[in-house]
């Protein structure tokens, strides 16, 4: 069995309006230190099959479902578990 991670974010120059949101909250805590903040998602998939085939069928995924590629970039590691 594998386990992919999937870590999907914005594009740059793509708005991040929930990183926005975090650094200016971030700096009304005291954290003025902080100078930028960018979000990203991270999905977990665990399936069966040999490791190339895996990382074809998540980039599938990817592309089919869990990305939009006018606005995100994503990367895939596997990991045998």
């Amino acid at each position: 069995m594998f386990k992919a991670r999937v870590e999907i974010k914005l594009k740059k120059g793509i708005a991040d309006p929930e990183g926005k949101n975090i650094l200016k909250a971030l700096h009304l805590l005291g954290f003025e230190e902080v100078k930028d903040v960018k979000m990203a998602k991270v999905t977990e998939i665990f399936m069966d099959g040999d490791e190339k085939e895996v990382e074809e069928r998540v980039k599938e995924m990817c592309n089919r479902l869990l990305t939009n590629p006018v606005i995100h970039d994503y990367t895939i590691s596997i990991e045998r578990i």
